[in-house]
Formats: structure tokens, sequence, C-alpha cells
């Protein structure tokens, strides 16, 4: 499908007002790229993006279901759908969309991170430790997949593994609430189990 100036013009300026963290001025946007040009999947993808940038839950998952019933191939849709059925604990639909995003967008870290996410909370607890140990290899780096694998290792009473992987995130950024909260809660576990 060929793309229009307008419809590259509202896309951009969708992005801006989201980047600036200005959501309802992005939806709004895209509702008026909508309107002049219905079939575009990329729009529907970034106001089911918004939407889930301010838990607006239900309509992020419409919007999304709507970008796929437009493109089923697109594998950021597939990645968003099943980022919001995570977020909701529907472990089932989640890991769907997940797999096929990666179908789609094989060893991408994010795909990889949040299906690792899912497959773990589904009780596939050795399947999605893999892919999040993937995910890690590929972004060695990323907070997000570190503070996951953390959680992960710390569930698995894998405490070593766990305060190694969360202080390499507070040694990336000493500022992390989420890898300074969790080493937290790791010290205590350490401390009740040797009581």
């Amino acid at each position: 499908m060929k793309v229009s100036n307008t419809t590259t013009d509202l896309l951009t300026q969708a992005d801006k007002y989201k980047r600036k963290g200005d959501f309802q001025a992005a939806i709004d946007t895209l509702h008026k790229l909508i309107m002049h040009e219905p079939h575009c999947s990329e729009a529907y993808e970034e106001l089911g993006d918004n939407y889930l940038s301010i838990r607006q839950m239900e309509k992020a998952e419409k919007a999304l279901l709507q970008a796929l019933l437009i493109n089923p191939q697109s594998a950021n849709a597939h990645y968003l759908v099943g980022f919001v059925y995570s977020l909701g604990q529907k472990w089932f639909k989640s890991v769907d969309h997940l797999c096929l995003a990666d179908g789609i967008k094989p060893n991408h870290p994010e795909i990889l991170r949040c299906l690792g996410w899912a497959l773990y909370n589904q009780a596939r607890k050795n399947q999605g430790l893999a892919i999040l140990e993937r995910s890690q290899t590929l972004s060695p780096n990323d907070q997000n997949i570190l503070c996951d694998l953390g959680v992960c290792y710390m569930n698995n009473t894998e405490f070593d593994k766990a305060e190694t992987t969360f202080k390499k995130v507070i040694e990336l950024n000493p500022n992390s609430e989420q890898a300074n909260e969790c080493f937290k809660f790791l010290e205590m576990l350490k401390k009740c189990q040797l009581a």
C-alpha cells in the first residue's frame, strides 16, 4: 500500500507528540489520520501503543487487533498485543502473539524478552528462562531484560545469578528503582533462607 504525504505527515506528527509524552495529542492526531486513511495499519499500531502508554488496555487491544485485521503479518502489532495480554496476565494469548511476532521478526531482543517472561509465567519456566537468556545475549545491557531475568532467577531461588544480574543493572543505572527494590528483596529472601 502506497503511503500518501498526508499519512506520512500525520504519522510523523503523532510520533513527535508521543516522544514528548503528549499521548492525548498523539491519539487525536492518529484519529484524524484514521478518518483520512481507514486502512492504515501503522496508524492503528501507533494508536494502540499510545493507549498502552496511558494504560488504557481495552482501547489499546482494540486498536492493535484492528491493525492485525489490516496487516496480519505485522510483527510490531503482534508484539504489542502480546505485551497487552502479558500485562493482563493472559499468558496463553500473550505467548501466541509473541510467538507470531518472533516468527515474523526473529531474534528481536524486546520480542524475546516479552516472550520469555510470558512463557515463564505460563509455567514453562525452563523455556522462558532460556529465551530470556537469549534475549540478554542479543542485548547484554538492556535493563528491562536484565531485571526480568533477575526476577526469574530469584523466583527459582538461583540467588547468586539473581544478585549478579541485579548488580549489573545497578552498575549500568544506579538510580534504577526496579533493580534496587529487587536487590533489597533478594537480600531479604537470602536472610530468611539462612534463618
